[in-house]
């Protein structure tokens, strides 16, 4: 099986009677994802592409007649109904919480995440693109059109390099187990070692693609933990080489600081880690050719 979300996923879209949220159910629903469920306070009775509305995730878990409760919800909520929209999915049994909301306070994602761990869930994002495992599920805005199964787990802090990578593999023949955009903001639920951790016990991922940026330290904290317990061959692709310290690149998540988040930190530990980094996306897949060939 594959991580995070496959077939047998079961979607709640919170938000889902909102500009965003109905033509992204559609989407979804057109990729074959099972989406059972819709929530928007006020809205409860309505419907959207035959998907039944609710005012709260927990009345669509208890009322939602001849359908299997949903296990992952994705969320299309302005920033400052967050929260209580995550709390609302936490408190109706949903484990998994794809989160596309983006400018989130950071003081609450960190209580979001704080929530989300003390139950045992997993959250992705702020601010991703979501995710999908190609030809399963798509719960997410990425185009599925760009993915293809196959055996390369990609994880990635930038939603339009995950686009680009997956497209030019798929071009090149090489299909994808799962695609999981990570989220652009500061503060995310899950980081690129927490994800490694999940391709490393899943069978149908051969090898691991990461795409970092500049900003922040995870991909020291993934090379760190690829060192001491990934055993399946994974490359990188650093964005941002040419990034302003003090200047953010893009997103909030893409900043360079005086005392670190360069390219040059990164790419340092994630060689040392026996993890080649490509100098952009065409070498990565290159990079992902050779290793699923055996080469170095």
């Amino acid at each position: 099986m594959s991580i995070l979300v496959d077939a047998s996923s079961r979607v709640c879209v919170q938000g889902i009677t909102g500009r965003v949220g109905r033509r992204q159910a559609e989407f979804m629903l057109a990729a074959g994802t099972c989406v059972v469920s819709g929530v928007t306070p006020g809205k409860g009775g309505d419907s959207v592409a035959g998907v039944p509305v609710f005012d709260t995730v927990v009345e669509a878990q208890a009322r939602n007649q001849g359908q299997a409760p949903a296990d992952v919800s994705i969320l299309f909520v302005p920033p400052q109904a967050a929260e209580a929209a995550c709390t609302d999915a936490l408190q109706a049994g949903i484990r998994t919480l794809v989160l596309i909301t983006e400018g989130i306070p950071v003081h609450s994602t960190m209580r979001i995440r704080s929530r989300v761990e003390a139950a045992g869930a997993r959250l992705i994002g702020p601010a991703t693109p979501g995710v999908i495992t190609p030809g399963a599920a798509k719960v997410g805005i990425m185009p599925a059109s760009f993915y293809t199964p196959g055996p390369v787990g990609l994880i990635s802090r930038s939603g339009t390099l995950s686009y680009e990578v997956g497209a030019q593999l798929s071009a090149a023949g090489i299909g994808q187990s799962t695609v999981v955009g990570l989220g652009a903001d500061p503060v995310t639920g899950s980081d690129l070692a927490d994800l490694l951790a999940l391709f490393e016990a899943d069978g149908e991922t051969e090898l691991v693609v990461i795409i970092g940026e500049v900003g922040g330290t995870q991909e020291e904290r993934a090379a760190r933990y690829a060192a001491a317990h990934l055993t399946k061959p994974a490359v990188a692709y650093i964005a941002g080489r040419h990034a302003v310290p003090g200047v953010r690149m893009g997103h909030a998540g893409a900043l360079v600081s005086d005392g670190g988040g360069t390219v040059v930190d990164k790419v340092r530990a994630l060689e040392r880690a026996g993890i080649p980094v490509a100098a952009g996306p065409r070498h990565t897949v290159e990079l992902v050719r050779r290793a699923l060939a055996g080469g170095s």
